[in-house]
């Protein structure tokens, strides 16, 4: 069995294209209908944000954890550090998700069995801990930190959805690019 941490060219090169996309994605989206903004309690919800993060997990840790650190400095340059450290959480979800399909998972369980939980109270607690740090919160923290939660909980299983709608289109064209010890099952 080959090493979950190996990593093709082919699988660097398609990091390069998912972390472009984590990248772009807060900065297409800063201030329209498609991303909602609460300042007061430092929760962002940006429509397919997580979608490279959650695809990136059937390419491999590695790959996982940079496009998680590309959407990490998406967010920071638009809705700085409290927002970014809550992004830093997709490199988190997505190393464990993606060991956990490397390990004979399905997809569906990554996201929802190991991915989920790790972000929504990797968030929650992001927002508990820095809010108050950074002096942007108007509300009580584990006040917030629960708000923050529940939207990300909510983001989370949208994103999912489009996820596993992509991940079916895409499956063809990935197939060949992906080591043959990951188990590619829904």
């Amino acid at each position: 069995m080959e090493s979950i941490w190996k990593t093709s060219s082919a699988q660097i090169a398609l990091s390069g294209v998912l972390s472009a996309l984590a990248v772009a994605i807060p900065f297409a989206f800063r201030g329209t209908p498609l991303q909602i903004y609460i300042p007061a309690i430092q929760y962002s919800g940006t429509v397919a944000s997580h979608v490279p993060s959650m695809i990136a997990i059937i390419v491999g840790p590695l790959v996982a954890a940079l496009v998680g650190l590309a959407s990490t400095v998406g967010f920071l340059a638009t809705l700085g550090p409290v927002i970014a450290a809550r992004a830093f959480i997709h490199v988190l979800f997505g190393v464990a998700a993606s060991i956990f399909m490397f390990r004979g998972g399905s997809y569906v369980k990554a996201l929802f069995l190991v991915a989920l939980p790790i972000h929504v109270l990797g968030e929650g607690l992001v927002v508990y801990a820095l809010g108050p740090m950074f002096g942007v919160m108007n509300a009580l923290p584990l006040v917030a930190g629960l708000s923050v939660s529940l939207g990300t909980a909510i983001h989370h299983m949208i994103d999912s959805a489009i996820s596993l709608a992509v991940y079916r289109v895409a499956r063809p064209m990935l197939l060949p690019l992906l080591p043959r010890s990951s188990s590619l099952r829904l």
